[in-house]
């Protein structure tokens, strides 16, 4: 099965109107539909999310991809270095565009394909190879089922990351969870109660102290507070100040330490938020990122501002970090677990549909006939 069948039956969400919640709830409550239906109205409104969050990154692609065809129709060397450029500049990554090409390269003289258009769903369906070349790699958030979880975000400053922590809360409290946050963030103004103000909008407990105190004591007496209080899920804030890597690694191995002192197996995941719309340093705060301390995911904030939302295969390939969670939009919900088949359907929606009306277009052709 082609990779533009296997998505074809998503196609349905892009007339789909992104319904209330509470009114599907309600439904489902009054049994006007089943557990079934419910779960399969959630799957397309994530559907949804993904399609629409992706939109700048799906109009580029789609844009370059069709001027690049449309100049050279023959399979060439000249024709894979211009797809060399339209995969770099978005943002794909230059080893993982490398590595795409020379398979496409050898593929094209596999299937002896001669024409630039019948190569378009063999470079989707290479790009989705990669992807899921690194299996082993779980995007699934790492939840301890009996006591306290502890999450460790990290960021520099500016990339949404007290933002997502807001909004990690907010799901994970709707998920029926006891969440605290931790203002591990002493350093930077403002910082303290920025994070105070997402605890005080989602209804969760903020443990702080005051402005320039020192992060671990702070981590120490939130994970105890959060143990006493029998919280779920910690998700602890730290300084995002990469200027001087041997600090802020000796800050967070002290952290960690103090951390693990009251719950051994901690921290649970260490959570890495980027900035989408940065594009190639998103990548380089990564790499850096990746030198100072277990990165163990990644979210990647701002997805829908983008025009270049290739760089989650770049941050996937490149550095064998999975990404976890993606920013879709503005709103408390639009905080996304990643989903590796939304994510590529977000993205290439657009040539699936257009392939479906050739394909109708001939079989008519082939009626009238």
């Amino acid at each position: 099965m082609g990779i533009f069948d296997r998505f074809r039956r998503k196609k349905k969400t892009e007339e789909a109107k992104p319904a209330s919640l509470e009114s599907q709830t309600d439904m489902l409550d009054d049994g006007l539909i089943s557990l079934e239906e419910f779960e399969e109205w959630e799957q397309e409104q994530l559907s949804y999310k993904f399609e629409q969050g992706l939109k700048k990154s799906r109009d580029k692609f789609q844009q370059d991809i069709n001027a690049l065809m449309a100049r050279y129709r023959t399979v060439d060397e000249d024709f894979f270095e211009a797809l060399e450029e339209v995969l770099i500049s978005a943002d794909v990554g230059f080893n993982t565009v490398m590595e795409l090409t020379e398979e496409l390269r050898k593929e094209a003289q596999l299937k002896n394909i001669t024409e630039t258009s019948d190569l378009k769903e063999t470079i989707v369906e290479k790009m989705v190879e990669i992807y899921e070349r690194n299996g082993d790699l779980s995007d699934e958030m790492t939840i301890n089922s009996d006591g306290l979880t502890v999450v460790l975000m990290v960021g520099v400053n500016g990339v949404g990351k007290t933002t997502s922590i807001g909004k990690l809360a907010h799901k994970y409290t709707q998920e029926g969870k006891k969440v605290m946050l931790a203002a591990g963030d002493t350093f930077r103004a403002g910082a303290i109660n920025q994070l105070q103000v997402w605890g005080d909008r989602v209804g969760v407990d903020v443990i702080k102290q005051a402005e320039g105190s020192d992060p671990a004591a702070v981590m120490y007496d939130a994970v105890n507070a959060a143990k006493k209080r029998g919280a779920d899920i910690l998700f602890c804030d730290t300084a995002g100040r990469l200027q001087n890597k041997g600090n802020l690694m000796n800050e967070l191995s002290k952290i960690k330490r103090v951390i693990q002192k009251v719950v051994p197996e901690a921290p649970h995941e260490v959570l890495l938020v980027l900035d989408a719309t940065t594009g190639q340093n998103a990548l380089s705060q990564a790499k850096a990122f990746k030198e100072v301390t277990d990165v163990s995911g990644i979210i990647l904030s701002k997805l829908d501002g983008t025009a270049k939302g290739g760089i989650v295969l770049a941050i996937k390939n490149e550095l064998g970090i999975p990404v976890k969670f993606v920013g879709l939009g503005e709103q408390l919900d639009d905080l996304q677990p990643f989903d590796a088949e939304n994510y590529v359907y977000g993205l290439f929606a657009d040539m699936i549909q257009e392939s479906d009306t050739l394909e109708e277009k001939l079989e008519e052709d082939k009626n009238d006939d």
